[in-house]
């Protein structure tokens, strides 16, 4: 992908925040639920429904994506029977997502299949937009052709629908990263208004919505077999910033759920109209503080550069490996948190971050009763949820399990009178650089 490179540069004059010592980081490609294998808990079993009879295909617009029909392999939610212990769900995400010479979009879909997960997939839009077209995307407060992670080529843009059409047909979302991912005070996007996060919402549809226009060698191609104004129903915005506003603007829009926050291991809570599943705060092994659940954080937090010393590469992976797996063990034999994990496309400090998320695959979606599902099935699941039941999960503290047992915890009783803990509490390290934004896609 063009310009692809310039991304790092860019990033470093946006990063503006330290989150217990971490940013969120986001990443650009060169070139530009599931049950996971186990049965359901009693109560909240879940059918997929009847995949589009073949040849049900409605083109739409420019032919660029069209209908198919009900997307295959997304199961449907249920409510959870009274007294049942919740699943344990993991949400894995993917910032900026787009195919590259690295081929991780390939990789991870495959070790997706492998470890019945699905996850979802923000797209930036300017990954579907040609360099010879760049003046069509016009940003808020700046020049018309202008975006901090470039543009794409014919292939990158060919490699990238590939592998966008194979991720919804096996189950998996396909959301928003915006466009051109401008971070900081100078035109980044928590200076943008509601109207101008309209327009930008707007044009990453559109970039979708109409690629055979915008890269004529590529009109054969296949359409995306999906309505994207349909499909798209949620986002993370560049650097965490400007999360409001773009909130105001999405749900308008058709969005149901946002990840741009900053948040703990909690049962998620709707927030003006959406469902607010933000990235999560998890343990730093080794460190008397935690960071963002995310590759980028990581790394900021270990070395600081994407280049740092190779004899700790392995020890900076593992490390992040171990702090996913200890979040995730007190999710899962506490409170039953949807545990959200933000990812990126990058090869950073030797590819240690990919080894440490494709080990964390293996290890949580092979547990019982655990569900690795995109951002829509979770979304889809608490809407199919008794809202008091709901309120009651949300009482439990980080790595808290109710002590009269989850029959009796939800069976009944006021939301107010949660049971005591049988697990940790605040973990420490939590108040440094809570409530500030951090740098999230790229």
């Amino acid at each position: 992908m063009v310009a692809a490179k310039k991304r790092l540069a860019v990033r470093t004059v946006a990063m503006t925040l330290v989150l217990a010592g971490g940013l969120a980081g986001c990443s650009v490609p060169d070139g530009a639920g599931s049950t996971s294998g186990r049965r359901a808990a009693p109560g909240s079993e879940e059918r997929s429904p009847a995949a589009a009879p073949k040849g049900a295909v409605r083109l739409i617009g420019d032919g660029s994506t069209a209908y198919t029909g009900v997307q295959p392999r997304l199961p449907s939610a249920t409510r959870l029977a009274p007294g049942r212990k919740p699943p344990q769900f993991v949400v894995f995400s993917w910032d900026g997502a787009g195919e590259d010479s690295q081929k991780l979009f390939s990789h991870f879909r495959e070790v997706a299949k492998k470890y019945d997960a699905k996850m979802t997939y923000f797209l930036s839009g300017v990954y579907l937009l040609p360099e010879d077209k760049k003046a069509l995307y016009d940003p808020p407060q700046h020049s018309p052709g202008r975006s901090d992670i470039g543009f794409n080529d014919t292939e990158g843009i060919r490699d990238t629908l590939a592998e966008l059409r194979a991720a919804w047909l096996e189950g998996n979302e396909i959301g928003t990263h915006f466009n051109g991912h401008f971070c900081g005070p100078d035109g980044g996007v928590g200076t943008w208004s509601v109207e101008e996060w309209k327009s930008e919402i707007s044009q990453a549809k559109s970039f979708v919505k109409s690629w055979k226009t915008h890269t004529p060698a590529l009109r054969g191609e296949a359409p995306l077999p999906f309505d994207y104004d349909k499909e798209l129903i949620g986002a993370r915005t560049p650097c965490l910033e400007g999360q409001a506003n773009m909130v105001a603007a999405a749900r308008t829009m058709g969005f149901r759920y946002d990840s741009s926050g900053v948040g703990n291991q909690l049962w998620p809570a709707k927030k003006n109209g959406l469902w607010d599943l933000p990235l999560q705060l998890v343990p730093v092994p080794g460190r008397a503080f935690e960071t963002l659940s995310m590759d980028y954080n990581f790394m900021f937090n270990q070395s600081g550069t994407t280049q740092g010393d190779p004899g700790r590469h392995a020890y900076w992976g593992n490390q992040m490996r171990d702090g996913l797996l200890q979040a995730f063990d007190r999710a899962y034999k506490g409170n039953r948190a949807p545990l959200i994990i933000g990812n990126h496309f990058e090869s950073w400090n030797g590819g240690t971050y990919m080894r440490a998320v494709e080990e964390t695959i293996k290890k949580v979606c092979t547990q019982p009763d655990v569900r690795c599902v995109s951002f829509r099935q979770l979304a889809d699941w608490l809407d199919a949820q008794d809202p008091a039941v709901l309120a009651r999960l949300r009482t439990l503290k980080v790595g808290q399990s109710p002590e009269p047992g989850w029959t009796a915890f939800l069976a009944g009783g006021s939301p107010g009178k949660s049971a005591g803990s049988s697990g940790p509490a605040e973990p420490a390290g939590r108040s440094a650089g809570q409530g500030a934004d951090g740098d999230a896609d790229r």
